[in-house]
């Protein structure tokens, strides 16, 4: 399994593009790294950028990016409402797939011995790559900024981790770590004050606000037995925030930095930003992603905001993260796309899904050409996602029924668990046809001398065993359908009961025609026992499917009565 990580270097220009162009490419230029996403902005004239890729690839890649960064921009004369201290201000590194924090901790300081040695600009650890936990936040390394550097670096206490004791006055210094996935989320409110943002800040950030006498702004400080400035913590765990104003939109924010989105996830920040706002007769107007977001925060996103409506959560995940855009207002500053916008979107190869993104017609056309594929197997895993999502349509309409409103949760539950295996099935679509291919591509395999004849029959046993795998699946998801499909007609929305009884029929094609693949491509392969075992198991489904089919066009027909 590879190894990924993802990289997500901050650059102190978001003016001159040409610039951000010139360090991307360094970037793409490192073969075994994707680049992501290119983020810049203007009022804090930074660039978020986003790449992912094997881990040598990625600090080869990054090293490139800071020299080039360092050529291109002079901090001497950059100014932005951005906290920063280098032309490459903050470099971390975050395990994505088959890496450990610690071992993206590690990465993270060659990186840094790297750039400290090669490069002679100060670098300084942080998170899980720094160890000495004194200095470990970014804030507190960043205290003082570009300006206040020039001393800062000469205190014993802030030595550099790597590279001179030496401010570089054209560079600044570098912060490279390693820390989980951090969401950068800007919340837009309708007050040009940014003292007034700032005090919504404090009011959820993890921090709080220092704890004062009197007047909470200029009274005394209240200090703790050891002297040091008590605090009153914020409303939300695991949330950096503070309040700016934006001159290009003309309206003050809260900058948050989501710094464990499984503790504090992006509707909770957006909610309880709006609940604070509000007690100071502020209105929150939208909000902002800076760089990329996983897919699941606006999932979960959608299905909050759904569940306050007391709405189905069983819907597409097209329309969840759609509900995600507009109830947070993603898109009130800028276009909101989330296949530029969500990692997984981006990490998907175009290949994976290219029949099920085609039109109907299209797919047909495909179909019926005289390629072999998609064939019977891709085709039995699209009748049966259309018999899960008439169910699943039944569940939807059923939880919006006029006196029914009770019983939405009940129905948003079976919809729900329609929508994820409608969604398992129409991977199944490509997956078939993917099977078939691999086998074509085993049978082309040069087959000269023995040991070539040798791996060839190896590389075909791994073909048709994932071809005989792939519609057994198809079976799986299909029989499991119709359970809710059952459900849907035993209890459903009655006007609808005939669709229920559409999607047994199409659950009962999908079980029939995927065993039907199952025991062509089985017929090839020469492990017998598996062979035996597979082929029980699917003439056990199979039996099972007719005898459910039974049961619910019994039903269906009894309802309709004619």
């Amino acid at each position: 399994m590879q190894q990924l990580i993802e990289c997500v270097p901050n650059f102190s220009e978001g003016l001159d593009l040409s610039v951000i162009k010139q360090i991307t490419n360094e970037i793409e230029s490192v073969e075994g790294v994707r680049l992501l996403n290119v983020d810049p902005g203007k009022a804090t004239n930074r660039t978020v950028v986003t790449f992912v890729g094997n881990p040598q690839a990625v600090i080869d890649a990054a090293f490139l990016a800071i020299k080039k960064a360092g050529e291109l921009i002079d901090m001497s004369k950059h100014k932005g409402e951005h906290p920063r201290m280098g032309a490459t201000d903050v470099c971390p590194l975050i395990p994505i797939a088959n890496i450990s924090m610690e071992e993206t901790a590690k990465w993270a300081q060659k990186l840094g011995e790297r750039v400290g040695s090669n490069l002679q600009i100060p670098i300084y650890l942080y998170e899980a790559a720094q160890l000495n936990k004194e200095r470990n936040n970014l804030s507190v390394i960043r205290a003082g900024e570009y300006e206040g550097f020039f001393k800062k670096i000469k205190l014993p206490q802030w030595k550099p981790d790597f590279g001179p004791a030496e401010f570089d006055a054209k560079r600044g210094a570098t912060v490279i770590g390693a820390r989980d996935f951090l969401v950068a989320y800007n919340i837009n409110l309708n007050t040009t004050s940014t003292r007034r943002a700032n005090s919504i800040a404090f009011d959820v950030r993890e921090g709080g606000r220092v704890k004062r006498e009197g007047d909470p702004i200029n009274g005394k400080i209240i200090t703790d037995i050891n002297g040091n400035p008590a605090t009153i913590p914020g409303s939300l765990k695991s949330v950096k925030a503070i309040g700016w104003f934006i001159e290009e939109y003309g309206v003050a924010q809260i900058s948050m930095n989501l710094t464990n989105i499984n503790i504090t996830p992006l509707h909770v920040a957006f909610d309880e930003v709006c609940k604070k706002a509000n007690e100071r007769g502020i209105r929150v107007t939208g909000s902002e992603l800076v760089g990329l977001v996983p897919l699941k925060s606006l999932l979960d996103a959608g299905k909050y905001f759904l569940l306050k409506q007391q709405r189905s959560t069983g819907i597409s995940e097209k329309e969840l993260i759609k509900i995600a855009i507009k109830t947070m207002g993603l898109d009130e500053l800028s276009p909101f796309n989330p296949e530029e916008r969500i990692i997984e979107y981006l990490l998907k190869e175009k290949g994976d899904s290219r029949l099920v993104s085609m039109t109907l017609a299209d797919f047909a056309d495909e179909t019926a050409s005289e390629s072999p594929a998609p064939g019977g197997g891709s085709i039995s895993a699209y009748v049966g996602s259309l018999g899960i999502s008439l169910a699943t349509m039944v569940a939807n309409l059923s939880s919006h029924k006029k006196g029914w409103d009770t019983r939405w949760e009940e129905f948003s539950v079976w919809a729900e668990k329609g929508q994820k295996i409608k969604d398992e099935l129409n991977k199944l679509v490509d997956l078939d046809t993917a099977a078939f291919n691999k086998i074509m591509m085993a049978f082309g395999l040069p087959k000269s001398s023995d040991e070539e004849k040798a791996a060839r029959k190896l590389e075909i046993q791994d073909a048709t065993k994932f071809a005989i795998e792939v519609p057994f699946k198809v079976m799986q998801f299909s029989f499991e359908s119709l359970s809710i499909i059952k459900a849907m007609a035993e209890i459903g929305n009655p006007n609808s009961v005939s669709d229920a009884g559409v999607g047994a029929l199409c659950a009962r094609s999908a079980v029939m025609g995927a065993f039907m693949n199952v025991r062509i491509n089985a017929s090839g392969y020469d492990d017998k026992t598996y062979v035996n075992d597979i082929i029980a198991k699917g003439k056990e489904i199979e039996t099972k499917t007719i005898g459910l089919e039974t049961e619910i066009l019994k039903i269906v027909n009894d309802k309709i009565g004619l």
